[in-house]
């Protein structure tokens, strides 16, 4: 949705002047208390690596599935505060990152795929309530919407081919004025409903829900306490901290965008820059100028898209467009903090919703996502079985990395299971490059992507042959 010249300019970096630059969900008065490092040293059956919802979900099913083994978890700083606590909130059923690209890389696979994302999510809205986690969890589905003509035609083609594939349950195509009278936009020219495929949540919510949920059933978690090295100690695996040793029997990897202690396991991800404003609340009258009644997610269909949403209390999440890839693939503070992106953002908000015009934005901040070439998360063991890991989830991760979870524990047990079969499970993407190429891969990538959005979707050679290869870059 490329920003259109506005008369009124001004307004929309009047509207950042005040935004704080920290992440609207992290910045919550009901935020606990961490809980202490580790400053000695700890035996367990299973250490789980990394407190974000990768480990976290990890830590959790462990003790369901056995009460009696004993987890602990460690955090680098605090459960929630990196990707966890700073995405939109969008709990996707998907495991594939969409069923375009899922279709695109394991056809064969695509019905227990769709089967087991949707099982997946009832199993989170499940966990949500047997553990009372008060995170604003709304089922509202998910629309897809068209902003260009040519966008329009590749929805209702995408609808027409799920339904022939028997993929189309609870999925509704929307033409300009039935996608309207949901959200009405004038940039809106149809949509794709999924009604039962998407849930809204508070991200940090979620986050500190699951932390509390594995504290109460014995898991010791120790956040402030980074894993420094991996080593064979015996039968198991010991973890270097700053003031202590883990020793475990088996240790699971949720590190995500982080270097991952497995060194191998590096290449197959690059950290990616997303951006997001958060506006004040909205007026009864000013919700109403746009409709929303019935909350779903939004996201448009251009390569460099957006995504939006509404809080429990009616602010609109206003994020994505601009990927940002630091050179050399480095995670830093600095990177989380980027005004030319927010003010580009205002625009294109604003050129959506021109009837909010006078709103102000709060909150404006960045995290980095681990993205792979295949844009779905991938998985591997290490040390003879004794160790998994879990990554590459490309901003899809809210929901899947609780089934991604589950193929951690199976693949520790040495287990067969209807997870561990899956050829999505048992391969793996193509690794990233080395630098220069990288960035440099990376950056005609966006450069190309970006000429498709201006092109009518027009896909030049460089992106044709990345399509061929199997690799590819989404923001």
């Amino acid at each position: 949705m490329a920003p259109s010249a506005m008369s009124s300019a001004n307004n929309w970096t009047e509207s950042l002047s005040e935004a704080q630059p920290v992440p609207y969900w992290l910045d919550d008065p009901g935020r606990p208390r961490p809980e202490p490092a580790l400053t000695a040293s700890e035996t367990c059956d299973l250490l789980v690596v990394g407190g974000g919802y990768s480990g976290l979900w990890t830590a959790l099913i462990a003790k369901e599935r056995d009460p009696q083994r004993d987890v602990v978890l460690v955090e680098g700083r605090e459960a929630g505060w990196a990707a966890s606590g700073r995405n939109g909130g969008f709990c996707a059923a998907s495991l594939t990152h969409g069923l375009p690209n899922g279709l695109t890389r394991w056809p064969d696979e695509i019905h227990k795929l769709q089967e087991l994302g949707a099982r997946n999510l009832d199993e989170i809205e499940a966990a949500v309530a047997r553990h009372s986690i008060d995170c604003d969890f709304e089922r509202t589905g998910g629309i897809d919407v068209a902003t260009e003509t040519y966008q329009a035609w590749e929805l209702r083609d995408r609808y027409e081919e799920t339904a022939r594939r028997g993929l189309a349950d609870g999925v509704e195509f929307l033409d300009a004025d039935a996608v309207r009278e949901q959200v009405d936009s004038p940039t809106f020219r149809a949509g794709l409903w999924d009604r039962r495929g998407v849930a809204m949540l508070n991200p940090a919510r979620l986050a500190w829900g699951l932390k509390r949920a594995c504290l109460d059933l014995g898991v010791r978690v120790y956040e402030h306490t980074p894993a420094l090295t991996l080593e064979p100690y015996g039968a198991g695996m010991a973890v270097r901290t700053p003031y202590g040793r883990v020793r475990a029997r088996r240790v699971a990897l949720g590190t995500n965008v982080f270097p991952n202690l497995v060194r191998r396991v590096r290449p197959y991800t690059v950290p990616v820059y997303d951006y997001a404003l958060m506006t004040e609340p909205l007026t009864a009258g000013r919700l109403a100028s746009i409709g929303w009644r019935n909350r779903q997610g939004l996201g448009d269909s251009a390569n460099r898209f957006h995504y939006f949403r509404l809080s429990a209390d009616n602010r609109i999440l206003w994020g994505g467009y601009d990927a940002v890839y630091p050179y050399g693939g480095r995670v830093r503070a600095e990177y989380d903090d980027r005004p030319e992106t927010y003010a580009k953002l205002a625009g294109h908000f604003f050129t959506c919703f021109p009837q909010l015009e006078g709103v102000r934005f709060t909150h404006a901040w960045g995290g980095a996502i681990d993205t792979c070439s295949r844009f779905s998360a991938f998985f591997g063991t290490a040390h003879r079985g004794r160790v998994a890991y879990a990554a590459g989830y490309t901003g899809l991760g809210v929901g899947a990395t609780r089934f991604g979870a589950e193929v951690m524990l199976d693949l520790l047990a040495g287990e067969r299971t209807e997870r561990t079969s899956l050829e999505m499970v048992r391969r793996k993407p193509l690794p990233f490059p080395p630098e220069p190429f990288a960035w440099t891969g990376i950056a005609l990538t966006k450069w190309s992507l970006a000429r498709a959005d201006a092109h009518g979707g027009r896909r030049n050679l460089w992106l044709r042959a990345m399509d061929r290869l199997g690799l590819g870059f989404d923001s």
